[in-house]
């Protein structure tokens, strides 16, 4: 039954990529730039010439990823791919001026002569900029202006160890500031990104998926600052190549180790400590291994006893490993494997404690080959693995649950590079899902629920510049989920406008499908469990729409609008009014609903000088809709913001002190109010008493607004002149104001009488860290 759809799937791809290779007939004078289109060999053939290369860091060989390289004056060049590769083909033998640069290095500019026919191989090692007293240019403007694709930001590690955060430097603390991105709090290190659940962004490392990306509650992310290398975050309107999600992707990779000598950075902390080594592999690699744990339990074991709450037992722990090896000049092999896991005993009681265990495993192997100076390949093969085991005993009574989620994958892709004006790109992956969740009370399994999936899909998407100043991208993917034997189709769509060379005008569409689901606990990540689609559970749907203005008045200084309008369609979750699950068939256990969300994001942002930073607004709603539930009208879900505010500066005072600041206005969170409560009298089963609670509108009452300013100031030096150093100090909440985290109600006066449960308190924080 499946011999049809595939036909059909092969059918459709040949017609697109047909579509998509052949250029229109071209009428007027030929590319100045790419006189090659038309010049012939003796043979009457084509004779082009390319140039492609790597970017590389001069000092640590780390590859740069999405370094600019163009000719000055025009639209002809490339920017690097992860591994820092680019390639500019179909350019007429000749002398060329290339000028390459990347956020935060020296700009350089090579002159390049190209003979008939030759594939000239250029490696460039860029110095990354040396912040005087007075402006640096960190690069140029158009090629900032062509990385600020419609939605999407590229995040540096610099950024987030650069912007103030609880007690550690994080990645997800630094997204959580940007226009259109909010956390669920204090203590979450979710990401709900344009109205959209945290289970909606998806979230890779290194392609595999990562699915709890929390440690300690929530404080902060799973992932070291030592061991990653650029982030790319899509807050809507993705491209074809990344599916599974109905919202965002945040796409990071661990970075490569230093090819040009050994070293690593040993870092010592309140919360945890992080130890990393790198180095070059043979001359023709690198390896880099960094490992963090936390280091608070000597603090917990001395408030046991005088704090209530604090946990019996606390540990967590990173893992992050990485190896880069070229085989020759075309061919690439990297691996990598990440392992995290949070362990935590609470006691409630004498009665009553809580253990949880939950973490994460990726692994990943690509091999790169290069097939000439106009073809790219890579084959990957990714594995993760989610597990989630919260055990209670309840006066020797135990509950326990074991959650797993786990995935291996093969991905295919290739990038064509025809002409200037033209880029290809087409992959295929196939993979295996599983998924358990079983639940035992006093033994005695209550829910048993087991699901094996194979998934496929295949993606072609492409992009084309008719005029210097038109850009339009565009692409399909079709997907395959086993169980249920779903097909779906996500047709993609971008164009960028530059109106003048700093005024880029763009607009998107896209259509996408989300094939799990995550229960999740507002108040701790320990109780997440995920869930699948499957036999009569349809996967969501969602269709996007973007708009976004980006202006650059005068070096240094750029401005970002952004709208956005988003449907939720088939969102499926537990049914939270089943209680006893016990005999339920497995699509029996959820409801299905709907939602939509909206919005406006404006930024300005100053990147260069002594101050540089960004000042970011966002207005945004969003709206859920389940049958039976709030008489069956929409409600805001609890991380529904409607105004949110951030500003976030650095100063450099010299090359040994930096100051950094961060301020968030954010407006309260939604919950529902208790109004009262009934009570009829005749029921034995509740001596006597029936007891009922009256509440207001769901989600219809509005928690104060939250608000918190931080400021940190850094000092590099030197560790007894045999290793550089750098001492932080934070001060979190500055003016100690107790955000409200949620509210617990007393039944037992009529109406409740609520009590705020508060967020952090002021709370300083002390880093030391060396690089040796």
């Amino acid at each position: 039954m499946a011999i049809l759809p595939h036909r059909c799937l092969l059918i459709f791809s040949l017609l697109y990529l047909v579509i998509l290779i052949v250029p229109p007939r071209s009428s007027g004078n030929p590319d100045p730039v790419n006189p090659s289109s038309e010049k012939e060999t003796a043979h009457g053939e084509l004779a082009p010439a390319a140039l492609f290369g790597y970017v590389e860091d001069v000092e640590t060989g780390e590859p740069l990823t999405g370094a600019g390289i163009y000719l000055p004056g025009t639209t002809t060049g490339a920017s690097s791919d992860p591994i820092g590769y680019f390639q500019i083909d179909r350019l007429s033998p000749g002398t060329y001026t290339f000028r390459i640069s990347y956020l935060n290095y020296e700009s350089v500019e090579r002159e390049i002569t190209i003979v008939h026919g030759q594939e000239k191989r250029l490696d460039i090692k860029l110095y990354p900029s040396r912040y005087e007293m007075d402006e640096v240019t960190v690069t140029s403007s158009r090629n900032r202006m062509e990385q600020r694709n419609l939605g999407r930001r590229r995040i540096s590690v610099e950024e987030s160890i650069q912007t103030p955060s609880v007690l550690q430097d994080d990645l997800f603390r630094s997204i959580q500031l940007l226009p259109g991105v909010a956390a669920a709090s204090d203590f979450s290190s979710g990401l709900h990104i344009r109205g959209g659940g945290t289970d909606q962004t998806l979230i890779r490392l290194d392609q595999a998926t990562v699915y709890n990306p929390s440690h300690f509650f929530g404080f902060f992310s799973t992932f070291n600052s030592d061991a990653i290398s650029d982030v790319d975050l899509y807050k809507g309107t993705y491209p074809a190549e990344y599916g599974g999600r109905l919202g965002s992707v945040i796409d990071i990779s661990n970075r490569d180790g230093s090819r040009e000598s050994h070293g690593g950075v040993l870092s010592l902390g309140m919360l945890s400590s992080r130890i990393m080594a790198e180095g070059p592999l043979n001359g023709k690699g690198s390896y880099l291994a960094a490992f963090r744990r936390s280091t608070m339990e000597p603090i917990l074991h001395v408030m046991q006893g005088e704090v209530d709450g604090v946990p019996d037992q606390f540990y967590f722990y990173d893992l992050n490993a990485r190896v880069s090896y070229d085989l020759n000049g075309r061919n690439r092999v990297n691996a990598s494997i990440y392992s995290g896991t949070d362990d935590v005993q609470l006691p409630f009681d004498d009665q009553m404690i809580f253990n949880f265990r939950y973490g994460n495993r990726t692994f990943n192997t690509t091999w790169t080959h290069f097939s000439g100076s106009s073809l790219l390949s890579r084959i990957s093969l990714t594995g993760s693995q989610y597990f989630n085991y919260p055990f209670t005993d309840m006066g020797g009574t135990p509950f326990d649950r074991n959650n797993r989620l786990s995935e291996g994958k093969m991905n295919a892709a290739l990038v064509w590079f025809p002409n200037t004006r033209y880029e290809l790109s087409a992959g295929a992956e196939v993979g295996r899902m599983s998924y358990s969740l079983v639940d035992s009370f006093n033994g005695i399994a209550t829910l048993d629920t087991e699901i094996r999936s194979w998934n496929s899909a295949f993606y072609v998407q492409g992009e084309w510049r008719p005029v210097d100043r038109v850009r339009i991208n565009s692409g399909v993917r079709v997907e395959h989920y086993g169980t249920g034997d779903y097909w779906k189709l996500g047709p993609r769509v971008s164009t960028d406008v530059f109106l003048t060379p700093d005024l880029r005008l763009q607009a998107g569409y896209g259509r996408y499908y989300q094939y799990l689901s995550l229960v999740s606990n507002p108040t701790f990540s320990g109780f997440d469990v995920w869930v699948m689609a499957g036999e009569k559970v349809a996967p969501s749907c969602s269709d996007q729409f973007a708009v976004g203005l980006k202006y650059e008045p005068r070096a240094g200084w750029e401005v970002e609008v952004e709208g956005y309008y988003r449907t939720m369609n088939d969102l499926f979750e537990f049914d939270p009014l089943l209680g006893d699950v016990a005999g339920f068939e497995y699509h029996e256990l959820f409801r299905t609903g709907d939602g939509y969300a909206y919005g406006l994001e404006a930024m300005v942002e100053r990147t260069k000088g002594r101050l540089t930073g960004y000042v970011g607004y966002t207005f945004g709603r969003t709206w859920r809709r389940f049958p039976e539930y709030n008489q069956g009208r929409f409600f805001p879900p609890r991380f529904d913001r409607t105004h949110d505010l951030t500003t976030a500066l650095n100063y450099r005072v010299s090359s040994s002190w930096r100051f950094s600041t961060t301020f968030t206005y954010q407006t309260g969170q939604p919950y529902t109010q208790p109004v009262g409560r009934s009570m009829l009298s005749g029921n034995p089963l509740q001596n006597g008493r029936l007891n009922h609670m009256v509440v207001d509108r769901v989600n219809g009452a509005r928690m104060p607004a939250y608000h918190r300013l931080d400021i940190a100031a850094t000092r590099r030096g030197s560790f007894f002149g045999i290793a550089q150093a750098e001492l932080q100090i934070q001060v979190i909440n500055v003016y100690s104001r107790r955000n409200v985290w949620f509210y617990t109600f007393d039944y037992n006066q009529n109406p409740p009488q609520k009590q705020e449960m508060p967020l952090l308190p002021i709370l300083p924080s002390v880093t030391y860290t060396i690089e040796f």
